[in-house]
């Protein structure tokens, strides 16, 4: 992820229907912030959310990675994911947090994986689930917001 993904990064956490589950939407400055984040993540870190796009065109489809999230206190591994409301249905998900998890568990030798996801993300729980994470626990995030921690030992 760079700065040269910024349009698609905007326009996918921008859009209402993306982000539904979140406090709210992210303007452009704040892609411009969440870009920079991912950045910091990959050099201190080794790993961050990296961009989906189609194999057999290029285009832009979401972003899926992992990052350091810390709920009630405990900081572990997140893998999550953001899919164009256009191209949710189709296994991206799926198919990025899979190799996602690979990665933590092949390369990056990470023994816990979680997914912290809102109550009512039903879609966002399935792919969770055909990861291979389950139902832990709910929880309170950072921002105040009931999320439900998806788990797996790796």
């Amino acid at each position: 992820m760079t700065t040269d993904d910024l349009d698609d990064m905007a326009a996918l956490l921008g859009d209402p229907d993306v982000m539904r589950y979140y406090p709210r939407t992210k303007g452009r400055d704040e892609a411009l912030a969440w870009i920079d984040w991912n950045q910091r993540l990959y050099r201190q870190e080794g790993f961050g959310l990296w961009l989906v796009t189609l194999r057999s065109t290029g285009e832009f489809v979401g972003d899926c990675g992992l990052t350091p999230q810390e709920v009630e206190g405990t900081t572990d591994i997140e893998i999550g994911y953001h899919v164009r409301i256009d191209a949710q249905g189709h296994g991206y998900a799926t198919e990025a947090a899979t190799a996602c998890r690979d990665l933590a568990r092949d390369v990056l030798e990470i023994r816990r994986l979680v997914a912290i996801i809102h109550p009512d993300n039903t879609p966002s729980q399935r792919v969770a689930e055909k990861t291979g994470l389950a139902h832990e626990r709910d929880a309170i995030a950072r921002s105040g917001q009931q999320v439900r921690i998806y788990a797996t030992a790796l």
